[in-house]
């Protein structure tokens, strides 16, 4: 299935099937101006990894496969943890340090709301290692119409 980010503008699409049927660590499926929505894919035994968005909070949605979440306060006391499957919700506050680990011997889908929006706008990125060359590398920026805080503060990651 294929989802295009249209931008700030209304769309639907089958949300479960298109998380489902994703192959791509991350892909930016809709940028609103408050909030985003992508969808993920991270293979058996890997992890979306250890990291911080101290402006932005996070919910996932398990659509397929097993996995543990592990959040904290710092990279070093994550006292939170959880094994979550399909049809589990993960709700990260901003500023939480969190990981979801693949746990199971298949790939695990899940679909991420950011609010405020967090990645560039219909951005594809099919491997973890694609995801952090773009951050580094600036490309990984909110589009200008997202509304932004007023002191927007670097991710953190382990």
């Amino acid at each position: 299935m294929d989802v295009t980010d249209n931008g700030p503008r209304p769309n639907a699409f089958d949300i479960e099937r298109a998380t489902t049927e994703n192959t791509a660590y991350r892909v930016v499926a809709w940028t609103g101006t408050y909030l985003q929505v992508t969808l993920m894919a991270i293979p058996v035994g890997e992890s979306i990894g250890l990291e911080a968005h101290p402006e932005t909070d996070q919910f996932l949605r398990l659509d397929a496969g097993r996995g543990r979440v592990r959040m904290g306060p710092s990279q070093d006391e994550l006292t939170f943890e959880q094994d979550v499957a399909d049809g589990w919700s993960i709700q990260v506050p901003a500023g939480t340090w969190h990981d979801v680990e693949n746990t199971g011997d298949e790939p695990l889908r899940l679909y991420t709301i950011y609010a405020p929006v967090h990645h560039a706008s219909g951005i594809v990125q099919q491997r973890r290692a694609d995801a952090e060359r773009d951050e580094e590398s600036g490309a990984d920026e909110p589009p200008s119409w997202s509304v932004q805080p007023q002191t927007t503060e670097p991710d953190e990651h382990a």
